[in-house]
């Protein structure tokens, strides 16, 4: 099951996401996605395991696992005035000739700390240290030389709210394909979704599942899968609470990239083409709503960039 996006290409409403993902881990999680049916992987230079996504991606070619693969990859903060240095060395890391996806990470840049290095420099007064010479214009406007360099196939934003989306939809020569957001049960964001579909452009949710346990060793946050709705439509539909927040996320019409490095988990994420949430349901989740984001960067910059 896939999305069309606006400039044609499709891309698998299931993916795999790699954050927090140990290099060493990184081979046997991508193959047995890949033999589970994943064609759809979200990597970042930020999460510091291309060069093992790289590895494992050229071994599963090798082997005849499969033949094409839609990767995704987002630019740094640090990288937004070396965009087409950036993407290179990504390229090289990861052993291919062009992406599918190129995303700008988050819409701020920050103090240039080498190509591929992913620095968050902060001054003295331990503050992120925002290049406050480097417009998002001019960063959007370097992404999209890559469409026309070959290297990428489609670009997109990544945590741009209402205003950053509709200030890229007036200056872009080509418009971003996707915007990808932290959304899930407890974190919404209709209108922004519903804003975001208005005008073409594909809403993916990183953090689909809440960020589970992962974000409450990081950041203190509360899991939407403990939710008791959430735990009653598990018990009705026979699915875990994960496969009905998954499901309720594809009936949205976004994309989901939940990660996982257990099997089990992996296999659970991808089986959720099988049935359909009612109405009723939908609206049972929609209700839950917190407004609650569980991605707290705050906590290692200094400043919140959502303020």
């Amino acid at each position: 099951m896939a999305i069309t996006l606006n400039n044609g290409f499709k891309m698998p409403v299931v993916g795999l996401g790699v954050w927090r993902m140990d290099g060493k881990d990184v081979r046997d999680l991508i193959i047995n996605s890949i033999k589970l049916g994943y064609r759809h992987f979200d990597c970042a230079a930020d999460y510091k395991n291309e060069a093992e996504v790289g590895e494992a991606l050229s071994e599963a070619f090798k082997t005849g696992l499969f033949l094409s693969y839609p990767v995704r990859l987002q630019l740094w903060n640090s990288d937004h005035g070396h965009v087409l240095e950036a993407c290179k060395d990504s390229l090289k890391k990861l052993q291919l000739h062009y992406l599918d996806l190129y995303l700008v990470h988050f819409p701020v840049a920050v103090k240039h700390t080498g190509v591929g290095q992913t620095g968050s420099p902060l001054d003295k007064d331990g503050v992120l240290d925002i290049d406050t010479t480097i417009s998002l214009e001019t960063t959007w406007h370097a992404m999209e030389d890559l469409i026309s360099k070959g290297l990428v196939r489609s670009i997109g934003i990544s945590n741009y709210d209402i205003f950053l989306t509709r200030d890229c939809l007036a200056y872009s020569k080509v418009k971003p394909a996707v915007n990808q957001i932290e959304t899930h049960p407890y974190f919404q964001r209709d209108c922004l979704v519903k804003f975001c579909q208005k005008h073409g452009i594909c809403v993916t949710a990183h953090t689909p599942l809440g960020g589970a346990a992962a974000n409450a060793e990081w950041f203190g946050t509360v899991s939407c899968l403990d939710d008791p709705v959430l735990k009653a439509l598990a018990e009705k539909y026979k699915k875990t609470v994960a496969q009905i927040v998954l499901r309720w996320g594809i009936q949205r019409n976004t994309v989901v990239i939940p990660k996982s490095s257990k099997f089990e988990r992996l296999k659970e994420n991808f089986e959720v083409f099988d049935f359909e949430l009612a109405k009723e349901d939908m609206d049972k989740i929609k209700a839950i709503d917190r407004k609650y984001r569980t991605n707290q960067p705050a906590k290692f910059w200094g400043i919140d960039l959502y303020a």
